[in-house]
């Protein structure tokens, strides 16, 4: 554990870019005592309001919490909540010097009314309309200007129009000739556009629909896909590897809930590392820190088998927070015992 530790010790000589969907997570928090008389629905006595990073904006501020030098890049509305992230980013020492706040779109809010540790529901608002071209532009614009001074970019696809193909083109080549670190948290019907990348941090879920969307044609790790029934352990493992294989990856990293994490190398190497989480509250942003943690570990020398081990170890810590939370290098060197 003492090169683990020794590693998490170095996050601080990083510089990561986050380049992706903004969304401010907000958080009603009170407590129920009786079931509505209009409908039955309960009633949230609510007494507190809070606001944090989500998204794109959520791994910067795991990165910039572990000690590190967070940039982000994206796109807000022209409105009250892109205000209220503005603020928190700023406060948290994460660069929006990439962010650009677009009159034609709201930005995404995500609200969740938490009753005690229970979420009771949660209200949407965004725009998923693809950025226009003149916007891209400008985001890569953004990139190309700053890209000699950063140890590895993220790119968190949500799916609310700010990572498409065209963009995904032009980054990736970008990023090749700079020979820079790339990481992916990919939308499960966007596999297509990320060949070439460094790595891919897909859940379950996204790992198998992508598998039955792209119908890869594979001799060699054959797969069943006449049936919607989740995988197995084995063929997680067959899908890992043609995905690792046909988007032409460096490493694939497969987060699985309860039964840990999955790492497949391009050499064929496959690692299972199970959880650590001792108790989980809200796995709401695990992915968020799994990513961020991954790529710090990338960015200072850790091997692809570290850097899953760390990034393990902080999904355990996480997800034992309520809300979207952030993990410091002391609470991730204090678990690696």
């Amino acid at each position: 554990m003492r090169r683990l530790k020794d590693i998490v010790k170095r996050f601080g000589q990083a510089r990561i870019l986050v380049i992706g969907d903004l969304i401010l997570d907000e958080y009603i928090w009170g407590k129920v005592e009786r079931i509505s008389p209009e409908a039955p629905v309960p009633v949230v006595w609510a007494n507190k309001l809070t606001h944090v990073p989500g998204g794109a904006a959520n791994v910067a501020n795991n990165i910039s919490s572990y000690g590190a030098k967070a940039c982000l890049c994206g796109v807000t509305g022209q409105d009250k909540n892109a205000h209220s992230l503005m603020k928190v980013l700023r406060k948290e020492n994460i660069d929006t010097k990439g962010i650009f706040e677009l009159s034609d779109r709201c930005t995404t809010v995500k609200t969740r009314i938490i009753a005690g540790h229970q979420q009771v529901v949660r209200v949407d608002w965004e725009h998923t309309e693809p950025l226009s071209k003149d916007i891209i532009r400008k985001v890569f614009d953004y990139v190309k200007k700053n890209i000699k001074s950063l140890d590895a970019i993220i790119i968190e696809d949500y799916g609310k129009g700010v990572i498409n193909a065209q963009l995904l083109e032009g980054l990736i080549l970008l990023v090749q000739s700079h020979k820079k670190t790339v990481l992916v948290d990919p939308k499960e019907d966007h596999f297509q556009y990320y060949r070439g990348v460094t790595s891919i941090t897909p859940n379950r879920k996204e790992l198998e629909n992508a598998v039955r969307n792209l119908k890869i044609k594979d001799n060699k790790n054959k797969l069943k896909l006449d049936s919607d029934k989740l995988f197995t352990d084995r063929d997680i493992e067959a899908a890992g590897r043609q995905i690792l294989e046909y988007l032409e990856l460096d490493s694939l990293l497969v987060t699985l809930g309860e039964q840990g994490i999955k790492l497949f190398e391009k050499k064929g190497k496959v690692t299972h590392i199970p959880t650590v989480a001792q108790e989980v509250f809200d796995v709401s942003g695990a992915g968020d820190t799994v990513i961020a943690t991954f790529a710090l570990s990338l960015a200072v020398g850790a091997s692809k088998e570290d850097a899953a081990h760390i990034a393990n170890y902080a999904a355990g810590v996480v997800v034992g927070k309520v809300g979207t939370a952030t993990i410091n290098r002391e609470e991730l060197i204090e678990r690696l015992v």
